[in-house]
């Protein structure tokens, strides 16, 4: 199988990979890049466990041949945090909305990007933002208080 080679830039920094003809995105952030971040739920795009940003928009990464990545801008878990936890991660923390975690780097990306563009959502605005992200342990309602609670915490337009 040919391999290919791409750049692009994970949480600020450039990196070049040789990746596999139709090797899918998530792939090759964990076995090539390192960044275990994405989480491998489903395989097939009906968990959410694997979405990162690409672009400023939630993608997921299982659905996402790895060479269509080529000049994007990706951002994941991985780069949420600097010298302190995201406010996002911080209400996630605080408000006990994740218990076996496996959702979890999905949903912070989610609801990342629906701050980014709406730093003042509603609650219904949250729901239809993490529709495609599923969490068996939570019941949701601790995931959208602590995404509301992340937004009156400035998590809006805050970079990775």
């Amino acid at each position: 199988m040919a391999r290919k080679p791409i750049q692009f830039r994970l949480n600020g920094k450039d990196e070049a990979v040789f990746v596999e003809e139709g090797q899918n995105l998530l792939d090759a952030l964990r076995r090539q890049v390192g960044d275990t971040s994405p989480k491998y739920g489903c395989g097939q795009g009906t968990c959410g466990a694997c979405t990162v940003l690409v672009d400023g928009e939630p993608r997921l990464s299982c659905l996402m041949l790895a060479e269509s990545a080529e000049g994007a801008s990706i951002e994941t878990t991985a780069g949420l945090a600097g010298a302190e936890l995201h406010p996002l991660q911080r209400a996630f923390l605080d408000g006990f909305a994740a218990q076996c975690g496996y959702c979890t780097s999905g949903m912070l990306m989610s609801a990342k990007a629906l701050l980014d563009r709406n730093p003042s959502p509603t609650r219904e605005q949250v729901v239809d933002a993490i529709s495609g992200n599923i969490c068996r342990c939570t019941g949701y309602e601790p995931i959208i208080d602590a995404i509301l609670d992340a937004a009156a915490r400035g998590a809006g337009r805050r970079s990775a």
